[in-house]
């Protein structure tokens, strides 16, 4: 590299707890291919600031990394972004800190003023990622100290698009990832695109961000190869796909599953704009299960097509229209179809309000599924930055405001800034209306997923996959002592994607982790588990468990319930 510092191993992680954005596996395997030793952490359950600290100082220890990467994608992971940065900054303070994203992007002269962060890439980070990892004085998109510590921006000259991205797809998922608990989390996300053609006013990814962050002036189409090597990598590794992308046409999609056998998939699909039938058709013909989200901006179809007059709301589905859709969608029994709105948009009154209702009540006679949220406060959306426009306020505004909100929360707590509107009489009504809607969905949607049972019931276990790995490999040798690293965990996952990892031999009093069940409870869910091999009704598995566990047909019965919720048992 003529002199530069390499800067490898890497490791690239989430900002937020959960999966992280699917952004850091893309960037991890074209670092791989530029030659850079990266690795990622892809989940993330630490909740308290010493449960961090012990989790990167392992990570730190194993890796030895010479710079991290922070992926701050959502606004809501400012704080853990910053928590994440300090931590790292104390452990070892000569790694080079970078953190991107959109919201990085966005807040790149606030975050730039702390000292725990080298370095800030703007819009896409391919490229800027691997040019800072390589050593190189002027990597484009990004934002360094300069001799004075002030900020020095970069140009925007790495700006990915339909001709120039097609470096850009998973590999290396054998190498990247540091244990298999860690590449079992990862959900199957693929982006058959990026960018975004709408000015939504709630979003704060809308058009116009996306050009001063992006430089992209309007939405693109990966190649139809890049995101076909996606398929490739992932199809034997994941159980299930998932999309968010308007521009994803069946032909396009088509394309990039040619060759690969996704018929024992599920796909779950988030629907920005008009559901076409074509591309519905190509879904549930082409997978096993799809669960598909249609997004209507929201449920008064007055206010919707109001937002859309203004120019303040993409393109979105009249009701006539989304009816027919669902009328369409019921053709195919393994197509299951959700209904998303947000509450509390501008121009609500009480007759939108009662439309809101109404919808929401014919979607659910027809067993749709309803998402339902208020509008919530994004920085450098439309309405967050001018909140009188719409006669309303927001709980935040600024850099600071949203930081201090994040601060103050609970470990647990994922609230966020609200906008509320300023009349208190139209608020109220509008929070009524939000409790009895959010009460009728998660009603239904409880009443959906029951499965009553009684002694006769026959079940039997469906869990369509059951692997064994030693402790050490699961959980990652980071994070196990070698005395225990030989115990087997035995890893259950039911059709709906709910997860057991039971490890029956190892007594918590040897080793213990809140993800594992382990000891007598991991043996009394595998040996239920066994039970119902072959189609067995309740009454006999609940005599069968008492006599070789010794459990009481109360402790039995409730065993056999908790598969039966999470879907590792359901009915013969």
């Amino acid at each position: 590299m003529h002199g530069r510092r390499v800067l490898s191993p890497v490791l690239l992680l989430g900002a937020g707890t959960g999966e992280a954005t699917c952004g850091i596996l893309y960037l991890a395997g074209y670092l791989r291919r530029g030659g850079i030793e990266a690795f990622v952490r892809l989940y993330d359950g630490d909740e308290t600031e010493d449960e961090v600290a012990r989790s990167l100082e392992a990570l730190v220890a194993r890796v030895r990394p010479r710079l991290v990467g922070i992926s701050l994608k959502w606004f809501h992971h400012v704080h853990r972004a910053l928590l994440l940065a300090r931590t790292l900054r104390e452990i070892d303070p000569d790694i080079r800190i970078v953190v991107g994203g959109n919201t990085a992007s966005y807040w790149w002269r606030e975050l730039h003023a702390f000292d725990c962060i080298d370095h800030i890439v703007l819009g896409d980070g391919e490229r800027p990622l691997l040019a800072l990892c390589q050593g190189e004085p002027s990597p484009p998109n990004c934002v360094t100290k300069g001799p004075d510590g002030s900020p020095r921006r970069l140009p925007l000259e790495y700006v990915q698009g339909a001709t120039n991205s097609e470096d850009v797809y998973y590999s290396h998922f054998n190498d990247i990832f540091l244990s298999h608990q860690d590449r079992h989390a990862f959900s199957g996300w693929v982006a058959p695109g990026k960018g975004c053609g709408e000015n939504c006013l709630y979003c704060g990814g809308a058009r116009g961000n996306q050009k001063a962050a992006f430089g992209r002036a309007k939405p693109f189409l990966r190649s139809e190869e890049s995101v076909r090597r996606d398929h490739q990598e992932i199809a034997h590794r994941t159980w299930q796909f998932r999309y968010d992308f308007a521009g994803s046409s069946a032909a396009f999609l088509q394309g990039t599953w040619a060759g690969v056998d996704l018929s024992r998939h599920s796909c779950m699909y988030f629907l920005w704009g008009v559901a076409r039938m074509e591309l519905i058709d190509a879904l549930a013909q082409t997978f096993e299960h799809v669960h598909m989200v249609l997004d209507i901006g929201c449920f008064s179809e007055q206010q919707r097509h109001e937002q859309m007059r203004r120019g303040l709301l993409k393109p979105c589905a009249s009701d006539q229209q989304l009816l027919e859709i669902i009328d369409g969608c019921r053709r195919y029994k393994n197509l299951d179809v959700e209904v998303s709105g947000i509450a509390g948009l501008p121009f609500a009154s009480a007759a939108t309000l009662e439309e809101e209702v109404r919808l929401v009540e014919r979607v659910i006679a027809l067993d749709c599924l309803v998402g339902y949220q208020r509008l919530e406060a994004q920085p450098g959306a439309l309405a967050t930055e001018h909140p009188t426009r719409f006669d309303m306020v927001s709980e935040a505004r600024t850099f600071t405001e949203f930081l201090e909100y994040f601060e103050q929360r609970e470990p647990g707590d994922v609230s966020v800034p609200m906008l509320r509107f300023r009349d208190a009489a139209l608020e109220r009504a509008v929070q009524r209306t939000s409790e009895h809607v959010d009460a009728l969905a998660r009603t239904h949607e409880e009443k959906k997923q029951r499965i009553a049972i009684n002694g006769r019931t026959r079940l039997k276990n469906t869990a369509p996959s059951t692997l064994r790995f030693k402790l050490g490999d699961w959980l990652g040798a980071h994070r196990v002592p070698a005395k225990v690293a030989q115990e087997q965990v035995t890893v259950v996952r039911s059709v709906n994607g709910t997860g057991l990892a039971c490890a029956p031999s190892l007594s918590p009093r040897r080793f213990t982790d809140p993800t594992l069940d382990q000891g007598e409870d991991g043996r009394i869910l595998l040996t239920t588990l066994a039970a119902f091999e072959q189609p067995t009704t309740v009454a006999s598995a609940v005599a069968q468990l008492g006599a070789t566990l010794k459990l009481d047909p109360h402790s039995a019965r409730e065993v056999i319930e908790h598969l039966v919720d999470g879907r590792f048992l359901q009915p013969a």
